[in-house]
């Protein structure tokens, strides 16, 4: 078979990474089971990962390396513990930063501090260049107002190097729940916020990365894509509702339906790609959808321990549906050749 390139992408979507990072224990177990080896991580299957905000978090775990420099630190296990052990770390806030934030209406909603030192404790002073794998990280700088790619087979140049910490801080910085992340490179000022807001699905960014980048220049006719959604909301907007609405009323709203609709337009854009190219089984998009009366599975910062359960319960249904389509996945993993290098 032609040697395939194997992308992993991870979409934004706050405690929400639970869903697709539970769906990530499954698909590991699956590699460890088809390999007869119990040390097998997702790591080593992929040729690019690519994350927003959450998404990005989990990018930066996955290939973060361990005791040594091509090992993973961390299993797909370990992961969804470290969002149920510090969930409430990251989105903690004392009442009287909400009152002064009126609860995110005036100013950020979250201190940053707890975010921060979760980063700091589990990848301390590791670079984006010392990632095991190539991938992409997506973030916005609000300063140059640019999209900024935070990528590690780049990174080898020391103006495109940067801590992880800022990595994934950058990354994670959504609008109104944290402030932006400040810093320069060099001379040059910067300030980045969520890459949600332009990238939350970032497949299609992965895409155009791999052919520019990797080897070979991949397409659709010699590349496999496992694309992790974190929920699609389903609660609607009539028009009575509105039709009034000034901008307070539509802040929350318009985040989430530009958030939605982006990554909407990314699945669709791939499937069709895909599909011209007669590969649509290389294409696997999972997502669960998130009705309307569920509203707190839908928020972003929910960390109650319900919720969260409720969340993994989501990521597990969602591998048990599309079981059949992750054993097929699998096969393409594992039978494809090396990873290509950068």
């Amino acid at each position: 078979m032609n040697k395939l390139t194997r992308i992993l992408t991870i979409d934004g979507g706050g405690i929400r990474g639970l869903i697709p990072a539970r769906v990530l224990v499954s698909l590991e177990r699956k590699l460890q089971r088809r390999t007869g080896r119990d040390d097998a991580r997702l790591a080593e299957f992929f040729d690019l990962v690519a994350g927003t905000s959450t998404g990005g978090l989990i990018t930066c775990l996955l290939l973060a390396p361990g005791e040594n420099a091509w090992t993973p630190a961390f299993t797909a296990q370990e992961i969804v513990d470290l969002y149920l052990d510090h969930g409430t770390q990251i989105f903690n806030a004392t009442w009287g930063k909400r009152f002064r934030s009126l609860n995110g209406l005036r100013d950020e909603r979250y201190e940053s501090r707890g975010l921060e030192a979760l980063i700091d404790e589990k990848v301390g002073e590791l670079w984006l260049s010392q990632l095991i794998k190539p991938c992409l990280i997506t973030a916005y700088d609000v300063t140059r107002r640019k999209a900024k790619f935070f990528t590690q087979h780049d990174a080898r140049n020391d103006d495109k190097d940067y801590p992880i910490k800022v990595v994934a801080r950058a990354t994670s910085a959504a609008p109104t729940y944290f402030e932006a992340m400040p810093g320069e490179n060099g001379r040059t000022p910067y300030a980045y916020v969520d890459g949600g807001l332009f990238a939350n699905n970032p497949t299609m960014c992965a895409y155009v990365e791999a052919y520019r980048k990797l080897a070979g220049k991949p397409t659709a006719e010699n590349m496999v894509i496992l694309s992790l959604g974190t929920g699609q909301i389903t609660r609607s907007y009539p028009y009575h509702s509105v039709k009034n609405w000034g901008v307070v009323q539509w802040l929350r709203p318009l985040i989430d339906i530009m958030m939605s609709g982006a990554a909407e337009t990314v699945d669709y854009q791939m499937r069709q790609l895909f599909m011209a190219h007669g590969r649509s089984p290389s294409y696997l998009r999972l997502q669960t959808t998130i009705a309307t009366s569920d509203f707190e599975l839908a928020e972003l910062d929910n960390v109650n321990p319900a919720n969260m359960d409720r969340l993994l319960a989501r990521g597990i249904q969602l591998a048990d549906e599309y079981e059949a389509e992750l054993d097929a996945l699998v096969e393409m993993l594992v039978a494809a050749e090396e990873p290509i290098p950068a």
